[in-house]
């Protein structure tokens, strides 16, 4: 039986502003997903990247006196910088500046206009910068955009492209309908198919160059600009080289995509619209995250109580930060992060749980004299795949700590090792370094380099004590 494909892609953030914490949550989702799947032997293909056009980022790079590929190009580094800072295994980092990202927009572009789904009309908007959307005065709160109240409304008129919209409603309820998993969780595809069902609204995928020179230019056009949304949802195809040589497209496409939910519209709804008028495969499965606050608040760029991981990085190191965002933040709803939390699970969960039970009996290995092995083959529990499979990321995390790190702990305590003769004491161990070694298997997708100190400090021949792979706080 061959290697199954697998691809799965996050959003790709704007780069007007350094990366925080919210979407290092969701790379992480990702790259646990994508490193699980190289495990049980499946061909992978991971994506993230930049998105680089629009409005917000034509104006913060004039604020900044850059031109707008100088700007782009700074902060674009600074998302890359995450692959070391986080442990990434991603396969592609995509640009929308990217010339290859470009030609397919504008291919996509005219394989919409073909199929009659792009037209030009007069228009008059209330327009958020700060979602680089368009918004009805049913979707404001106090005549605000939910996601950026902070965030003055523009008003556009102007004569535009739009897309239609309107005409795939019944195809994207058709879609929901067949596939219950399209959307998860479930209370999200529940809210997209209201929407949808609400009616659809066609909308604007261009502006005029003279207004806003910084965007791909619309084929046959040159007085236009696409709008940022159309072009930048192409990077899902775009980065699997659509519309250039298609093998690496066909053998990865559809695939699973993780977004914020305030990405739902754009990548259940507009997207997938999109790839019905292009005729083209829908996306597999679409995963939705909740937001991570700061004290009760939402954290955003806007608001400016983003929480920066390159600081938790550096002083707490990478394994630390990927288990508490893995273990202890909700996949699916909004939770709260504070420096007090993160050190409490640190302590609670590294360092006296994992880090100390890792120490105690590479010690008593140690002391004993214990020789160790390679020939035991491990494997990821069934348990563990189950909940990755259907994005628990958390529920997996506490099954590995409670069947392995708390089982052992209360076996250690139980059994007393150090009081046991030489014969008993060697079985003990022999049977606690196979679960230890398992354990470390398990961990590989969410703390990878943990898991491989675990491996090296245990595959012998002689186990010894090495540095706490936590140090206390």
């Amino acid at each position: 039986m061959g290697k199954k494909f697998y691809y799965i892609t996050t959003t790709i953030p704007y780069v007007n502003a350094d990366p925080h914490l919210g979407f290092a949550l969701e790379i992480l989702q990702a790259d646990c997903l994508a490193r699980y799947h190289r495990l049980i032997g499946d061909n992978v293909f991971h994506n993230f990247g930049s998105d680089e056009h629009g409005v917000k980022i034509y104006q913060k790079a004039i604020e900044s006196g850059k031109n707008p590929q100088a700007y782009v190009d700074k902060y674009a580094q600074r998302f890359k910088n995450l692959k070391d800072a986080l442990n990434l295994e991603y396969d592609s980092f995509i640009r929308t500046t990217d010339p290859k990202h470009i030609k397919a927009a504008q291919e996509f572009w005219k394989l919409c206009d073909k199929n009659g789904d792009i037209y030009k009309k007069n228009y008059k908007t209330k327009y958020c910068v700060g979602c680089e959307m368009e918004k009805t005065d049913s979707e404001l709160i106090n005549g605000s955009c939910e996601f950026h109240p902070g965030t003055k409304l523009e008003v556009i008129k102007e004569e535009n492209y739009f897309f239609r919209f309107s005409k795939y409603q019944k195809p994207l309820l058709n879609l929901y309908k067949k596939n219950s998993n399209f959307v998860v969780p479930s209370h999200r595809l529940k809210e997209i198919e209201t929407f949808v069902k609400e009616g659809l609204q066609d909308f604007s995928v261009s502006r005029l160059k003279s207004k806003l020179p910084w965007g791909v230019p619309v084929p046959g056009d040159q007085k236009h600009v696409m709008y940022v949304w159309f072009d930048a949802l192409v990077n899902y195809i775009s980065a699997l080289g659509w519309s250039g040589k298609l093998e690496q497209f066909n053998n990865f496409w559809p695939g699973t995509q993780t977004a914020g939910k305030d990405n739902l519209r754009q990548q259940s709804a507009i997207w997938q619209a999109m790839l019905f008028s292009a005729k083209l495969p829908n996306s597999k499965q679409i995963f939705i995250h909740g937001f991570i606050t700061s004290n009760g608040q939402r954290m955003s760029k806007t608001l400016g109580n983003v929480i920066d991981p390159f600081e938790y990085v550096e002083k707490y190191g990478t394994d630390a930060l990927r288990y508490y965002l893995l273990a202890k933040v909700s996949p699916t709803e909004d939770s709260d992060f504070t420096k007090e939390k993160f050190e409490e699970v640190y302590n609670a969960d590294l360092a006296n749980g994992l880090g100390n039970l890792v120490a105690r009996i590479a010690k008593l290995c140690e002391n004993s004299d214990l020789h160790s092995n390679n020939i035991y083959q491990y494997s990821i529990d069934k348990s563990v795949s189950d909940y990755l499979e259907s994005f628990r990321f958390d529920e997996a995390l506490k099954y590995i700590f409670e069947n392995y790190v708390s089982k052992l702990d209360q076996e250690i305590n139980k059994a007393e090792p150090w009081k046991l003769e030489v014969k008993k004491l060697e079985e003990f161990l022999e049977t606690a370094v196979t679960t230890i070694k398992h354990m470390a298997y398990n961990l590989k997708p969410f703390l990878p380099e943990t898991a491989e100190k675990i491996k090296k400090q245990f595959e012998g021949p002689k186990i010894k004590s090495e540095a706490p792979l936590f140090p206390r706080i």
